[in-house]
């Protein structure tokens, strides 16, 4: 049974949905009271932007097993997407407390919150995101933005420096970094860092407005 939902992952992490689908659902058919089954249906659908059907899987795998965060976790990203944040938030916290610590629910958690202009309560669930894996470079980025938010500008900046030390051509780290710099006063290390926003993304609008402006106050 597990070969069959394995295989299943396999073909989605390769792009074969339809051959995916068919190994999700021969799970289901021969194992119906398994959970993962319908997890893995669900976040099959979920991809291909079939969101009604994906939700009723999820119930599915909770009326199975009720001990399921991922279907939680599952829930709570087809929500996230459909900007329904305060029904995302209560599915990413019941995946936590059910036991689904990683770094992708923190994170989603974190941006959750973020879009609720809750921003100090984003904050713990963005660091835990980039404690759990350091190398998540989105999960860097934003935790950046949060501080940079609650004006914790020297953390934020730290974690802008170390999104461009993983990627050279985050111009939007590059910006923020900018920003960052003209707040402390340092004028000079802040165009260089816009000018190496816009070196990258040269119709970057807020990093050519903020040099316009930095340029004008000098």
């Amino acid at each position: 049974m597990s070969d069959l939902n394995a295989k299943g992952i396999q073909y989605m992490q390769e792009g074969k949905l339809e051959e995916a689908a068919k190994a999700f659902t021969e799970a289901i058919e021969k194992e119906p009271g398994n959970a993962v089954s319908y997890i893995n249906f669900g976040n099959l659908l979920g991809a291909v932007g079939e969101n009604e059907r994906a939700l009723r899987f999820f119930d599915k795998a909770l009326e199975l097993d009720e001990t399921a965060g991922t279907a939680h976790y599952g829930a709570g990203t087809i929500y996230f997407e459909g900007e329904q944040f305060q029904k995302a938030r209560v599915e990413f916290q019941k995946a936590l407390q059910k036991g689904v610590d990683s770094s992708d629910v923190h994170f989603m958690l974190g941006l959750t919150f973020m879009n609720e202009d809750q921003v100090k309560l984003a904050l713990p669930y963005l660091q835990r995101a980039v404690e759990l894996n350091e190398e998540d470079i989105e999960a860097t980025f934003q935790y950046g933005l949060c501080l940079a938010r609650l004006e914790m500008v020297d953390e934020a900046i730290r974690q802008f420096l170390s999104v461009i030390e993983k990627d050279k051509n985050h111009a939007d780290a590059y910006y923020n970094l900018g920003v960052g710099y003209a707040y402390k006063e340092d004028g000079e290390k802040a165009l260089e860092m816009l000018d190496q926003a816009l070196k990258i993304d040269e119709g970057h609008l807020l990093a050519g407005n903020a040099k316009r402006i930095l340029t004008q106050s000098e």
